[in-house]
Order: C-alpha cells, then structure tokens, then sequence
C-alpha cells in the first residue's frame, strides 16, 4: 500500500475547529523532519482548505483533497489514495458512516475522536468482518476518550504481570485533576446520541451495559461509578465522571479483542476525585448532577472550542489503581499537558495515524489499546508530551 497511495494521512474535517488542529499539529511538529509523514488536508470546500492551510501557516505545497460525507465518489477516491484518514467530522452518528465504509472497502486505516458508543456498535456489527477482508484496521475514539484511559489500563496490566504474575482483577481509574472545556462538537455528539437512541430505544441497551462494545461476551458485574462515594484507600470524594459511559466500554473491548488478558472477571470503572470532607462531598453531589444533563439545551455550537491560551493552559492527571487477589495495590499514572479535550487530543489522533503507519496488526473494528497498545504508548511519550509511570 505505502508503494501505490500518494499519502500516509488524509486529515478530513481539517476546516473544522479540531481538524484544524490536526492539521496545525502535523505541519508545525513534523516540518523537516526525517520521519514526517506525507500528509493531505482534506474537506468539502477547496476555498477553506486554502484559508486554513494559510492560518496554520502550514507550507503552500501542503495537498488539500475535496470531500465530502454526501459525495461517495468523493470519498472512495481520497480513501484509495491514502494510507491513514483521521477524520473529526461528527457527530459520527450523523455523519460517520459512508466514511468508514470507503476506508474498509479501500482497505484503508481510519482513526476518529468518536464517544458514540451505540454508532460505534452499529459499526462493528456492520463492518466488522468485511474490515478484517480488506485489512483496513477503524480505530475509534482516539483522543481524550478514550486513550488516556484504555492506555493507562493496559499498561497497569503489563506492570501487574511483571510484578504478581498475574493481572489485576479490579482496577479503578480516577480522575485526579483536569483543566479544560467541552467544544460544540463534543456536546453535539452527545445530543446526537441521545437523538438516536429516541428514534431506536434498543440502543438504549448498548448505552448502559458495560459490555456494549463486546457483541458476544460479557463479564461480571460492574462497579457503579453512577453514585458520589468516599474512598477509603485514596481519602478523598469520587463523583461519576462524565466521560465514563464510553471508556469503560472500550477498556472492555481492549480486554475483549486481546483475547482477556486482564481476565474474564475483570471489573473497572471510572470517577472524578474531588477532595475530603465536607466540601469534598458538596462537590461530588454537584458533579453528579451535572453528569446527568452536561449541556442541556444550551452549550457551545458546534465549530467552537477553546482558545489558544486555554489549550496551551489546560492539562489533566488520571490515576489508576489496581487491586490484586490478596489485598496488594498497584497505582499508574496518566498525565498530560495541554487541554484535555482539544490541545491533547489533537496530538492522540495525529499520533495514533502515524502509528498505524507502522503497525502490522490484522484488520478489523479495534480501539488504540487492542490495535496499537504499547507502540502508541511509546509515541506519545515521545511526540505529545504525555507521560506513563508507576507510582508505587
């Protein structure tokens, strides 16, 4: 494939507010270097492509691609000429299928920043055995959902292996600190699900199991991380995070995909901390209410997002916890820099594109764990300023 397309990584969607980004990424990290990827922009309008590539003071040569999500033509030629398309183009429930179905039938690599958990199952359930045919490997949710968390699992577990022998049956991931903003886009693709799951109510069931993204297997019953509850081990107030509903389910599929190297009883969810005592407790109880109805009729529009300044300001700290058979503990941390939503992200999905670049995993419907796992790790280390580390 890398002999016969002209590019490595299509970004699409690179008018938007985070493709925008990608593209910024990939044309000021990458400039003259030896490992730089050949790169397009690629979106519905040729005029705003010119306009963003001169914004990002990307270089004049840089490719741009016309296409667009109602134009399959389109599509299936920019996805037959590229190795890799990242697309930020949601919400994916409303607009993500025709693309992902071009990539599989070209045998095309595709990562996304979907946290659609019901469009993503239709997706497996569609495409899943024709993605293995071609060889194309879908990678969703390649960003702040759910990376930092399948990741940190994962590499929880291979620390747990080399320490016990064994994995951790039990892990709990908590949110230590986050400074950062939702964009328009990020509420949409929730009112977009919302929207869906009112038009199909079976999804419903996707939404609130665990196990949703593993059609054919299910495990134990899972902590409920839907209640404000104090934590004895870490002395402080946990409160249900918002961006739960979604990593779950993919740490599950990592588990689910890998053949359950973390084990088949394996249990894990997912909350905020907030702090001891009283006020601990308040700001649980307000936290536990927002997740409840995050944006409600109002909210950003899609297309914005944070400023420079709160990108560059923003940064976020996730702890995980294992808990072993007889009563040790094991803690790994996950920290970023850059605003968790946007100024990270837009370095995850960049850099998941480039490691699928190099990765020789089979094709199919996976996430960045079960894919990618320990190479997109050392990547991000190395490119997006986020670090991996035992803390015990």
């Amino acid at each position: 494939m890398a002999e016969t397309r002209t590019f490595d990584i299509v970004v699409y969607g690179a008018t938007g507010y985070t493709g925008r980004l990608v593209a910024e990424y990939l044309a000021s990290h990458y400039a003259d270097r030896d490992d730089a990827p050949r790169w397009a922009m690629a979106g519905r309008n040729r005029a705003k492509l010119e306009e963003v590539r001169a914004l990002i003071k990307a270089p004049e040569d840089t490719p741009l691609v016309v296409a667009d999500a109602e134009d399959a033509d389109s599509l299936r030629a920019m996805c037959e000429n590229t190795r890799v398309v990242i697309t930020t183009v949601g919400p994916y429930t409303l607009y993500g299928e025709p693309l992902v179905a071009a990539c599989v039938a070209a045998g095309t690599d595709y990562a996304d920043l979907s946290g659609e958990p019901a469009w993503m199952r239709q997706m497996i359930d569609r495409y899943e055995t024709q993605a293995k045919q071609s060889g194309a490997r879908i990678c969703f949710s390649s960003g702040f959902d759910s990376i930092p968390f399948d990741l940190g699992v994962l590499m929880l577990q291979k620390e747990a292996m080399e320490r016990f022998g064994q994995p951790a049956p039990r892990v709990k991931g908590r949110v230590r600190e986050m400074k950062g903003t939702f964009s328009g886009g990020t509420a949409a693709s929730m009112k977009a699900t919302m929207r869906a799951i009112a038009k199909e109510p079976s999804l419903m069931k996707i939404m609130t199991s665990p196990f949703g993204l593993t059609p054919g297997s299910t495990g134990p019953d899972q902590p409920n991380g839907m209640i404000p509850q104090y934590d004895d081990e870490l002395k402080s107030w946990s409160a249900p995070f918002v961006m739960a509903a979604i990593n779950t389910k993919n740490v599950h599929r990592t588990n689910f995909l890998r053949g359950h190297p973390y084990g088949e009883d394996f249990r894990y969810d997912e909350m905020v901390l907030t702090s001891p005592g009283e006020m601990g407790r308040k700001a649980a109880q307000g936290l536990a209410s927002m997740v409840k109805a995050p944006f409600g009729d109002g909210g950003p529009k899609p297309g914005e997002g944070p400023s420079a300044e709160e990108r560059m300001n923003g940064h976020y700290d996730v702890l995980f916890v294992g808990e072993m058979p007889d009563g040790k503990r094991i803690r790994y941390g996950v920290k970023g820099r850059y605003d968790p939503g946007y100024g990270s992200t837009s370095r995850m999905i960049a850099e998941t594109g480039n490691a699928l670049l190099d990765s020789d995993a089979p094709g199919g419907i996976g996430t960045p764990g079960s894919l990618l796992g320990e190479a997109l790790v050392a990547r991000l280390r190395e490119h997006a300023e986020l670090t991996f580390a035992v803390e015990d």
